[in-house]
């Protein structure tokens, strides 16, 4: 009977660690897209369009700040609650209908100051926050559920690496879709206040189409995880938060993945900023730059979906992403407006840099997770907690000196060192250097590396 019983759990465990079919990696892959284009929205434009909207960069901070906070406590106890009781996709399905709901109100009108009929700065600061807030929460929620989903779907570390590679390249495309959006409705409508609202209101809807159509895709393509039942009948009692907490490679993890998250947000808020106002770049390169930088991260991110994994590979394609980005930096920093078309070579370099960090920066976050699924739903929830305060917090620094701070203390004849040169050019790279530091210090585990073949079917093929 224990004979028995352990060929039974031998051939299952044979099954779990195959690698996942193109199919099943795809189906994965476009589960986030709402999240990703609406995330593009939030970062990209939602300090323009406060602004634009007669906030002060602080009150505009203050909304993005808000929803910030509110995304990262829902990532706490969400994950601790998929721990509990699973059911991921419809966690997914809940979360996304709240994004869907709410999202337009983040760049809509006012409503609180329509129901009290005041237009004050301080009301129309708590409107949008609590929208902010609402849409942050559900993002949190399909966000949690959509990460942790990648542990309990395989045990082959490749087939999660890929899943995780499939995942950024679709946030490219989403977060390119945006972009496409953006600059159709940027060049049918004219630029004054009225029409401000108006185009805000067609990026929020086209955008919300957009994701939700993929969702649907997500849920009626890609089964509900079983591998977390298994695991759960032979272990009856859950891994508790001191379990990640004992391990140095939890907080080495939480490091880099929060540093790359600054990367990869900190530059996406300000982008917009720096092409217009600092390089004196034209209004469609608020689109067109970073539809570059999305691209190449595409196509960075297909390519990774090929290599056989290990952990010495995550650290050498990590580190060989930050220290692009480093350059990629240096030369943001330094590049004056006369010299501005060399704004789109240095957009190749970031979109490259900024897929190899957050492909194996999520990746590292799958093999701290390994085979303890009871404790998937905290790590990726408590991470994320880590990446949006720290972001929200970044961010509301970065508005609210730049307020308080002369925009433009001019150095030489050509370039003005303001909040947001140095904002996209010093913190990334910064960020991108302590990470890939950190990255050389951890012992990422091998020993599922002879798990690691390649995929069923190639997703180039």
């Amino acid at each position: 009977m224990v004979h028995h019983s352990t060929s039974e759990e031998s051939s299952e465990e044979a099954q779990n660690v195959q690698p996942l079919g193109r199919l099943a990696t795809l189906s994965y892959g476009v589960g986030h897209m709402l999240n990703d284009i609406t995330s593009a929205c939030w970062f990209t434009y939602l300090l323009l369009f406060l602004t634009n909207m007669g906030l002060s960069p602080r009150d505009a901070a203050t909304v993005m700040l808000s929803g910030q906070v509110a995304d990262a406590f829902t990532t706490i106890f969400v994950g601790e609650l998929i721990d509990r009781y699973g059911h991921f996709k419809l966690w997914h399905a809940g979360g996304s209908l709240l994004v869907a709901v709410s999202f337009s109100s983040v760049f809509g009108s006012c409503l609180p100051c329509k129901v009290m009929g005041s237009n004050s700065t301080t009301l129309q600061t708590i409107g949008y926050s609590t929208f902010a807030a609402i849409f942050n929460v559900g993002w949190a929620v399909t966000q949690v559920s959509h990460m942790s989903m990648v542990n309990c779907m395989t045990l082959n570390p490749t087939s999660r690496v890929s899943l995780a590679s499939c995942r950024n390249a679709f946030s490219m495309v989403a977060n390119l879709s945006l972009y496409a959006i953006a600059l159709c409705v940027f060049s049918v409508y004219a630029k004054d206040y009225v029409d401000i609202k108006l185009q805000y209101h067609w990026i929020a809807y086209l955008s919300i189409f957009f994701g939700c159509c993929f969702v649907v895709v997500f849920l009626i393509g890609t089964k509900e995880p079983k591998l977390k039942l298994q695991f759960e009948c032979r272990k009856l009692s859950g891994i508790s938060w001191t379990h990640w907490f004992k391990k140095i490679l939890y907080y080495q993890v939480a490091l880099v993945y929060m540093l790359t998250r600054l990367v990869a947000n900190v530059s996406q808020a300000l982008l917009a900023s720096y092409v217009t106002k600092e390089l004196g770049m034209g209004r469609s390169s608020k689109a067109s730059v970073p539809a570059i930088i999305y691209i190449c991260s595409f196509l960075v991110s297909v390519v990774l979906q090929e290599i056989r994994w290990s952990g010495l590979r995550l650290k050498i394609f990590f580190t060989a992403g930050a220290i692009l980005w480093i350059f990629s930096g240096a030369g943001v920093f330094v590049l004056p407006g006369r010299m501005h078309n060399l704004m789109y070579p240095l957009s190749v370099i970031i979109g490259a840099a900024n897929a190899l960090m957050m492909v194996t920066g999520i990746s590292m976050e799958s093999m701290l997770v390994g085979e303890d699924l009871n404790g998937s739903g905290f790590v990726y929830g408590s991470l994320s907690f880590v990446d949006k305060l720290s972001c929200g917090l970044a961010l509301y620094a970065l508005e609210s000196y730049q307020e308080s701070s002369d925009p433009m203390q001019k150095l030489d004849n050509h370039i003005s060192y303001s909040v947001t040169r140095y904002g996209l050019g010093v913190i990334p790279a910064t960020c991108a250097l302590i990470s890939a530091a950190i990255t050389y210090t951890m012992k990422l585990p091998d020993a599922c590396s002879a798990r690691s073949v390649t995929l069923v079917e190639p997703l180039l093929a």
